[in-house]
């Protein structure tokens, strides 16, 4: 789910509304106004998320195959503090638990991904079928099914069989598309008569750009300005071909809608008298949300990639673009092939055109030709590159509505972390990005946004790809410290809880008594947590307590010595 580490040159900025260069987005509507108080439409879906390697664990249990995020945290360097998601949560073993959370909550939906390897252990169907795998996801479902949580379903949130990677090198070969045609055609056929919300790729820029472009991301690779669009080029194919096998073979029987989870910050330009800028701010949305959107809504790349990519390319002496080109009949293949889009979102950048020479060399980076800016007034308890900035959330909606035409939308991820060297329950700041962000998507509906439901990001704290444990997105504090990792709830889930039960923001009153009474709740949580075994903070207690007591009895007896010295003298 995490977003690129990207240039945080720290500008106070003064900035009014600006016109886009969308003919059809006016930005000059959106309008940073006070709080809204309403309540959203009747029966939108709450719901919160999750994915298979940040918190199943069990990585080599009962037949599941390796993936490439086994292999890329099991080398030195990869993650901080080379932590793994070996264990992670151990949600393998805790599905029983965690519906209870969900119950808590009383969600309409749970988001979470199936991991390929754990069904398929080689990646490739003809090999081998992993019986126990199904069974573990067929457990789920039922749960959730029994308890009235609709179970919304992501084929891939990056974790493709190993075997694949090294014998096809992943994404980066064209046979990919066909291995993942028949393992979502097994999902289709195994769980599909439950499950009818299925989700192809969990934040495909994240797959190319981290995994092929910087190699921040398994598997690591540095194909700089060929390998992320290369990867971008075969998943955009394999979605396709995944949607039209659902049309053609399953639809009819099963009821069922297929789309694409496609993450996107909100780009706003620097200057609005320049039109460079402006034009940068649209450039940056085309390179990151419209790079998949627009061929799946309309058939082919935005057209500024085509153009900055090509010119660079011919700059650079190649006699092609890096960015690969749809034949006429891929395009017709590819166009409208989603039943609904969902949106990761989490934050905001200004924008400002920044040349870049091609003689810098080909990047993904560079060659958009713009820079990345923020306030440094922006709240950012966490994640260096999450800020809090609500009103970018809003104007990220209204410009799907317009360019793709006002499709179907769920909030697939949204929500904030936090970076803490002690155990925090009273996470304060996650209810107000709660509250403003979830306001702001309200107020989208009110703009005639399709917005159909909301999914918080995530239920719990969770492995956090190439930030280890570092980072926590979780509504509950997982206590990974304990072999048991145990789940405490944090004020956000009372709080959450009751935005749901009021369907929004009845009145001003409600919202501030739910506040109060959120972090009395944190207080008991607290608590609760403070009285675990003693057993499981041993760790923590001989890591900092034992040496912190050593240190002072040097200091105590290093002053002592000196004291009895200038006696002497």
């Amino acid at each position: 789910m995490l977003q690129p580490h990207v240039l945080s040159v720290c500008h106070v900025l003064v900035l009014v509304l600006c016109l886009s260069a969308a003919e059809d987005f006016d930005w000059t509507k959106n309008h940073r106004g006070s709080f809204y108080y309403g309540t959203f439409p009747t029966g939108f879906s709450w719901g919160v998320g999750s994915s298979a390697y940040q918190t199943e664990g069990a990585w080599d249990k009962d037949g599941k195959g390796m993936s490439i995020w086994d292999v890329f945290t099991h080398k030195k360097g990869k993650v901080i503090y080379n932590e793994t998601g070996d264990s992670s949560c151990e949600g393998y073993y805790k599905v029983k638990d965690d519906i209870a959370l969900l119950k808590e909550l009383k969600l309409n939906h749970y988001r979470f991904s199936i991991s390929w390897p754990r069904i398929m252990p080689t990646g490739i169907k003809s090999d081998h079928v992993n019986e126990k795998g199904i069974k573990y996801y067929d457990d789920l479902i039922n749960l959730l099914l029994e308890n009235k949580i609709t179970p919304i379903v992501t084929l891939y949130h990056w974790d493709l069989p190993q075997v694949l990677q090294e014998r096809y090198g992943g994404w980066q070969n064209l046979s990919m598309i066909y291995y993942f045609n028949d393992y979502a055609n097994l999902c289709f056929e195994r769980f599909g008569n439950r499950v009818k919300y299925w989700i192809t790729f969990n934040n495909p820029w994240s797959i190319a750009v981290e995994g092929y472009e910087t190699g921040e991301h398994a598997p690591g690779m540095k194909l700089r300005g060929s390998g992320p669009y290369k990867a971008a080029h075969y998943i955009i194919k394999a979605h396709a071909k995944v949607w039209h096998t659902y049309d053609n073979q399953w639809r009819s029987k099963q009821k069922g809608m297929v789309g694409i989870s496609l993450n996107g910050d909100w780009g706003e330009p620097v200057d609005i008298t320049s039109q460079k800028d402006i034009e940068a701010a649209e450039r940056y949305i085309q390179f990151y949300l419209g790079w998949f959107a627009t061929p799946i809504f309309n058939g082919d790349y935005p057209q500024v990639m085509k153009d900055y990519i090509g010119r660079k390319s011919a700059q650079q002496g190649l006699g092609t673009s890096r960015l690969p080109s749809f034949s006429s009949q891929e395009k017709s293949y590819i166009k409208g092939t989603c039943d609904f889009l969902g949106i990761g979102h989490f934050t905001t950048r200004y924008i400002t055109q920044k040349n870049f020479p091609a003689s810098h060399g080909p990047s993904y980076f560079t060659d958009r030709d713009l820079a990345e800016l923020v306030d440094p007034r922006w709240p950012d308890p966490g994640s260096e590159w999450l800020y809090s900035v609500p009103w970018g959330f809003r104007r990220l909606l209204n410009f799907v509505k317009t360019q793709y035409g006002n499709p179907m939308i769920y909030v697939t991820e949204n929500g904030v972390s936090e970076k803490m060297t002690c155990t925090e329950l009273c996470d304060d700041w996650r209810m107000q990005y709660f509250k403003e962000y979830i306001n702001e998507m309200l107020k989208a509906i009110k703009d005639g946004v399709n917005v159909k439901g909301y999914t918080a990001w995530s239920l719990l704290d969770k492995f956090e790809w190439d930030e280890g444990y570092s980072e926590r997105f979780g509504l509950y504090y997982v206590d990974f410290r304990n072999k048991n990792k145990p789940r405490y709830p944090k004020a956000s889930v009372q709080y959450y809880k009751r935005i749901i039960s009021s369907n929004g923001f009845p009145s001003q009153k409600e919202a501030e008594n739910w506040h109060r009474k959120a972090i009395e709740t944190c207080s008991s949580s607290n608590q609760l947590l403070a009285a675990d075994p003693l057993t499981s903070h041993m760790e923590m207690v001989t890591e900092i307590v034992v040496p912190t007591v050593c240190t002072l009895c040097i200091l105590l007896s290093a002053i002592f010595l000196m004291f009895l010295l200038r006696r002497h003298n």
